[in-house]
Protein backbone atom coordinates (compact mmCIF):
# COMPACT_ATOMS: atom_id res chain seq x y z
CA UNK A 1 0.00 0.00 0.00
CA UNK A 2 1.11 3.60 0.44
CA UNK A 3 3.09 5.24 3.17
CA UNK A 4 0.28 7.60 3.99
CA UNK A 5 -3.20 7.43 5.42
CA UNK A 6 -5.56 7.17 2.45
CA UNK A 7 -9.23 7.67 3.30
CA UNK A 8 -12.13 5.57 2.13
CA UNK A 9 -15.29 7.48 1.30
CA UNK A 10 -18.58 5.63 1.63
CA UNK A 11 -22.00 6.38 0.23
CA UNK A 12 -25.24 4.46 0.31
CA UNK A 13 -24.08 2.02 -2.37
CA UNK A 14 -20.39 2.72 -2.92
CA UNK A 15 -16.97 2.64 -1.33
CA UNK A 16 -14.33 4.92 -2.82
CA UNK A 17 -10.74 3.99 -1.99
CA UNK A 18 -7.22 4.63 -3.19
CA UNK A 19 -6.01 2.51 -6.11
CA UNK A 20 -4.27 -0.79 -5.43
CA UNK A 21 -2.49 -3.32 -7.64
CA UNK A 22 -5.58 -5.55 -7.83
CA UNK A 23 -7.35 -2.69 -9.68
CA UNK A 24 -4.96 -2.95 -12.64
CA UNK A 25 -7.04 -5.38 -14.77
CA UNK A 26 -10.19 -3.24 -14.55
CA UNK A 27 -8.36 0.01 -15.23
CA UNK A 28 -6.35 -1.55 -18.08
CA UNK A 29 -9.55 -2.86 -19.65
CA UNK A 30 -11.05 0.62 -19.51
CA UNK A 31 -8.01 2.57 -20.73
CA UNK A 32 -7.36 0.24 -23.67
CA UNK A 33 -11.01 0.37 -24.80
CA UNK A 34 -13.03 2.91 -26.74
CA UNK A 35 -14.71 3.89 -23.45
CA UNK A 36 -11.53 5.87 -22.67
CA UNK A 37 -11.93 8.08 -25.74
CA UNK A 38 -12.93 11.08 -23.62
CA UNK A 39 -9.90 10.78 -21.32
CA UNK A 40 -7.12 10.42 -23.87
CA UNK A 41 -7.62 6.81 -24.91
CA UNK A 42 -7.76 4.20 -26.01
CA UNK A 43 -4.09 3.56 -25.23
CA UNK A 44 -1.76 0.56 -25.25
CA UNK A 45 -1.44 -1.59 -22.11
CA UNK A 46 2.05 -0.17 -21.63
CA UNK A 47 0.74 3.39 -21.67
CA UNK A 48 -2.17 2.35 -19.45
CA UNK A 49 0.37 1.02 -16.93
CA UNK A 50 2.11 4.41 -16.89
CA UNK A 51 -1.29 6.04 -16.36
CA UNK A 52 -1.93 3.69 -13.45
CA UNK A 53 1.41 4.77 -11.97
CA UNK A 54 0.32 8.38 -12.42
CA UNK A 55 -2.85 7.70 -10.40
CA UNK A 56 -0.90 6.03 -7.58
CA UNK A 57 1.87 8.63 -7.64
CA UNK A 58 -0.63 11.47 -7.32
CA UNK A 59 -1.73 10.01 -3.97
CA UNK A 60 1.87 9.79 -2.80
CA UNK A 61 2.90 13.26 -3.96
CA UNK A 62 -0.27 15.26 -3.25
CA UNK A 63 -1.75 13.24 -0.39
CA UNK A 64 -5.03 12.81 -2.29
CA UNK A 65 -6.11 11.54 -5.67
CA UNK A 66 -8.54 9.62 -7.78
CA UNK A 67 -10.51 7.01 -5.87
CA UNK A 68 -11.46 3.62 -7.25
CA UNK A 69 -15.24 3.22 -7.11
CA UNK A 70 -16.46 -0.12 -5.77
CA UNK A 71 -19.90 -1.40 -4.93
CA UNK A 72 -20.36 -2.32 -1.27
CA UNK A 73 -19.35 -5.92 -0.77
CA UNK A 74 -17.25 -6.14 -3.95
CA UNK A 75 -13.52 -5.52 -4.36
CA UNK A 76 -13.32 -4.96 -8.12
CA UNK A 77 -13.61 -1.32 -9.18
CA UNK A 78 -16.42 -0.21 -11.48
CA UNK A 79 -14.81 3.15 -12.17
CA UNK A 80 -12.85 6.01 -10.69
CA UNK A 81 -13.62 9.49 -9.44
CA UNK A 82 -11.98 12.11 -7.36
CA UNK A 83 -9.81 15.12 -6.80
CA UNK A 84 -7.04 15.57 -9.33
CA UNK A 85 -4.39 18.26 -9.76
CA UNK A 86 -1.37 17.18 -11.80
CA UNK A 87 1.52 19.57 -12.34
CA UNK A 88 0.75 22.18 -14.99
CA UNK A 89 -3.01 22.09 -14.68
CA UNK A 90 -4.59 25.49 -14.10
CA UNK A 91 -7.09 24.35 -11.46
CA UNK A 92 -8.00 21.49 -9.17
CA UNK A 93 -10.40 19.06 -10.79
CA UNK A 94 -13.05 16.57 -9.78
CA UNK A 95 -13.20 13.88 -12.44
CA UNK A 96 -15.11 10.65 -12.97
CA UNK A 97 -15.18 7.65 -15.31
CA UNK A 98 -17.06 4.35 -15.24
CA UNK A 99 -15.21 1.37 -16.67
CA UNK A 100 -18.05 -0.45 -18.48
CA UNK A 101 -21.34 0.34 -20.18
CA UNK A 102 -23.14 -1.98 -17.76
CA UNK A 103 -22.55 0.49 -14.92
CA UNK A 104 -24.04 3.45 -16.81
CA UNK A 105 -27.43 4.85 -15.89
CA UNK A 106 -27.35 3.60 -12.30
CA UNK A 107 -26.37 6.91 -10.73
CA UNK A 108 -22.99 5.55 -9.60
CA UNK A 109 -20.93 8.35 -11.19
CA UNK A 110 -23.16 11.02 -9.63
CA UNK A 111 -23.05 9.35 -6.22
CA UNK A 112 -19.26 9.07 -6.37
CA UNK A 113 -18.79 12.62 -7.67
CA UNK A 114 -20.94 14.06 -4.87
CA UNK A 115 -18.84 12.24 -2.27
CA UNK A 116 -15.64 13.49 -3.92
CA UNK A 117 -16.88 17.08 -4.02
CA UNK A 118 -17.79 16.91 -0.32
CA UNK A 119 -14.31 15.52 0.39
CA UNK A 120 -12.57 18.22 -1.68
CA UNK A 121 -14.54 21.11 -0.18
CA UNK A 122 -14.43 19.56 3.29
CA UNK A 123 -11.32 17.74 4.54
CA UNK A 124 -9.11 18.85 1.63
CA UNK A 125 -10.10 22.49 2.14
CA UNK A 126 -10.53 23.34 -1.53
CA UNK A 127 -12.25 26.63 -2.25
CA UNK A 128 -12.88 25.91 -5.92
CA UNK A 129 -13.09 22.91 -8.24
CA UNK A 130 -13.71 22.33 -11.91
CA UNK A 131 -14.39 19.38 -14.15
CA UNK A 132 -12.60 19.32 -17.50
CA UNK A 133 -14.88 17.62 -20.04
CA UNK A 134 -14.48 16.68 -23.68
CA UNK A 135 -17.19 18.58 -25.62
CA UNK A 136 -18.38 15.31 -27.22
CA UNK A 137 -18.94 13.66 -23.83
CA UNK A 138 -22.64 14.45 -23.45
CA UNK A 139 -23.07 12.14 -20.43
CA UNK A 140 -20.35 13.90 -18.44
CA UNK A 141 -21.71 17.32 -19.41
CA UNK A 142 -25.16 16.24 -18.20
CA UNK A 143 -23.69 14.89 -14.96
CA UNK A 144 -21.74 18.09 -14.28
CA UNK A 145 -24.96 20.07 -14.75
CA UNK A 146 -26.92 17.67 -12.48
CA UNK A 147 -24.23 18.25 -9.85
CA UNK A 148 -24.93 22.00 -10.12
CA UNK A 149 -21.75 22.91 -12.00
CA UNK A 150 -21.90 25.69 -14.57
CA UNK A 151 -19.98 26.13 -17.78
CA UNK A 152 -17.11 28.60 -17.33
CA UNK A 153 -16.06 29.64 -20.85
CA UNK A 154 -13.33 31.97 -19.52
CA UNK A 155 -11.51 29.33 -17.47
CA UNK A 156 -8.14 28.02 -18.62
CA UNK A 157 -7.79 24.40 -19.69
CA UNK A 158 -4.92 21.92 -19.22
CA UNK A 159 -4.11 21.99 -22.95
CA UNK A 160 -5.23 25.13 -24.81
CA UNK A 161 -4.83 23.26 -28.13
CA UNK A 162 -7.34 20.61 -27.04
CA UNK A 163 -10.99 21.68 -26.97
CA UNK A 164 -12.19 21.17 -23.42
CA UNK A 165 -15.24 22.44 -21.55
CA UNK A 166 -14.67 23.69 -18.02
CA UNK A 167 -17.52 23.17 -15.58
CA UNK A 168 -17.18 25.03 -12.27
CA UNK A 169 -18.49 23.50 -9.07
CA UNK A 170 -19.67 25.73 -6.25
CA UNK A 171 -18.84 25.13 -2.64
CA UNK A 172 -21.66 24.17 -0.34
CA UNK A 173 -23.14 27.42 0.88
CA UNK A 174 -22.97 29.06 -2.54
CA UNK A 175 -19.45 30.54 -2.67
CA UNK A 176 -17.34 29.57 -5.66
Amino acid sequence: MYHLDTPTLTTERLALRAPQLADWPGLAGFLTSDRARFVGGPVTRERAWRGFGHLVGHWVLRGYGTFMITLHGFAAPIGMAGPWFPEGWPEQEIGWSLFTDSNQRNGYAAEAARACLAHAFGPLGWTTAVSYIDPANARSVALAERLGATLDPLAATPDPADPTLVYRHTRPGGAA
